[in-house]
C-alpha cells in the first residue's frame, strides 16, 4: 500500500507546522506526518520549513526582534530575513504561524495567528496521542550548513528522538537532502528508516562543501550503479514528482494499469524504496493539460494526476492534502471511480 505522508501537516488546510495542521492531518486518515527539523539558538529543535521563518510567523510584527532580522549565506543561496538559530526557544515561542501562501490558499490564511511554534517534541507527544499508530518522516534541514555554526544534527535529533522514548520506534523514518547526517543518525543508533531526498538538478551541500565543483549531482546519483550503493547504506530515495513522471501521461481514473516510471522501477530493483514529493491539487501545480478553469488557486483534475502517480508503484507520496491522497489510494485499489477527474 502506498503510503501517505502529510506534508508539513494538512498544509492545504492551516498554516503549515502548526498544532491544527498536524492533528487535521491525523483527521484526515494520513499514515505519517512530515515534519522539517531546525534548530534554536539554544539547541532545541522546532518545526519549520526552513530557518529562516519571516513567511510562516508573525516575526516580523515583533518590534523586539526587528533588530535579528540579517542576511546569510545558506547552501549556496544568500537570504534575508530572521533565522531560527538566532533566538532562543522562550523568544520563538512567543511567535504565531501564518500561512506561507495567502493568495493562494486564503482559507488557510484565516487562521493565521491561531497557533504558536511547535518543538519536535511537541509534535511526538501528538503522535502519541493519536487515535491510531501514525508515523513520522523528519526531515533534517541544512546539516552541513548548521554543522558549521556548531549545531550538530545528528546529535541534536538523536537527542530528542531519544528523550521522547521515539528511539529505534517503527514509526520513525529520517529524510535528509544530504547523506552525511542520515549516516551520523545510524552510527548514533537513533533507529528509524533512513530517506535520501534528492532534487531534480543540482548536487547535495554536503558533497559540495566536501568536492566543490566535482561533487557529483543528484541526477548522477539515479544511475544504476549508484542506486545500488544507495541501497547498501539506505532504506530508500525520495524524488520530485517530476522526476518520477518524466515521461509518463496521466491516465484514466479507472485506468487499472500501472504507469511505468523509469526511476521507480529501477530503484525498486536495485532495492530502494521509493518517494515522491509533492501531490498538490491546485491547477498552478498540475500539468498543463490537467488545469481547469482560469485561476491558479482552482482545483483542476488532481485524481486522474494523484492516482497517476500512485501507479508508478511508488512506496509513499507526501500531500498538502492527505485527504485527497487518501482518496486517489482508493481508488487505484478499488477501481471504482468514473472516468477522469473533477471538472
Amino acid at each position: 500500500m502506498t503510503l501517505v505522508i502529510a506534508h508539513r501537516g494538512a498544509s492545504g488546510y492551516r498554516p503549515e507546522h502548526s498544532r491544527s495542521a498536524y492533528e487535521l492531518a491525523i483527521d484526515l486518515g494520513a499514515d505519517a506526518i512530515e515534519p522539517d527539523l531546525v534548530p534554536t539558538k539554544d539547541g532545541v529543535l522546532v518545526l519549520r520549513h526552513e530557518n529562516e521563518i519571516s513567511g510562516t510567523t508573525d516575526v516580523a510584527d515583533h518590534p523586539e526582534f526587528r533588530d535579528r532580522r540579517t542576511t546569510k549565506r545558506i547552501d549556496g543561496a544568500q537570504l534575508t530575513g530572521w533565522f531560527t538559530e538566532d533566538f532562543t526557544w522562550d523568544e520563538l515561542s512567543t511567535l504565531r504561524t501564518r500561512e506561507r501562501l495567502p493568495e493562494l490558499r486564503p482559507r488557510s490564511a484565516s487562521h493565521d495567528g491561531d497557533d504558536p511554534i511547535l518543538r519536535l517534541e511537541d509534535l511526538l507527544a501528538i503522535l502519541d496521542a493519536a487515535p491510531r499508530p501514525v508515523g513520522l518522516v523528519a526531515e533534517v534541514k541544512h546539516a552541513t550548513y548548521f554543522d558549521g555554526i556548531g549545531y550538530p544534527m545528528g546529535a541534536l535529533v538523536d537527542a530528542a528522538v531519544g528523550d521522547a522514548g521515539w528511539r529505534d520506534d517503527d514509526r520513525l523514518t529520517f529524510e535528509c537532502f544530504e547523506k552525511g547526517v542520515l549516516r551520523d543518525l545510524r552510527a548514533r543508533g537513533a533507529g528509524g528508516r533512513l530517506v535520501y531526498l534528492q532534487e531534480a538538478r543540482g548536487s547535495a551541500a554536503d558533497e559540495v562543501a566536501a568536492h566543490g565543483s566535482a561533487a557529483p549531482s543528484y541526477a548522477a546519483e539515479r544511475t544504476d550503479p549508484a542506486l545500488t550503493a544507495l541501497a547498501a547504506e539506505f532504506d530508500g530515495i525520495s524524488l520530485p514528482v517530476g522526476t518520477v513522471m518524466a515521461g509518463t501521461d496521466p491516465v484514466r481514473v479507472d485506468d487499472p494499469r500501472p504507469v511505468r516510471s523509469d526511476v521507480v522501477d529501477r530503484a525498486h530493483a536495485a532495492g530502494l524504496a521509493v518517494f515522491t514529493w509533492t501531490l498538490r491539487p491546485e491547477n498552478r501545480f498540475l500539468p498543463a493539460p490537467l488545469r481547469r478553469g482560469g485561476e491558479v488557486a482552482g482545483h483542476g483534475d488532481w485524481e486522474r494526476w494523484f492516482t497517476s502517480i500512485i501507479r508508478t508503484g511508488v512506496d509513499g507520496v507526501f500531500a498538502d492534502h492527505a485527504d485527497l491522497a487518501v482518496r486517489a489510494r482508493s481508488l487505484v485499489e478499488d477501481g471504482t471511480a468514473g472516468v477522469g477527474g473533477p471538472a
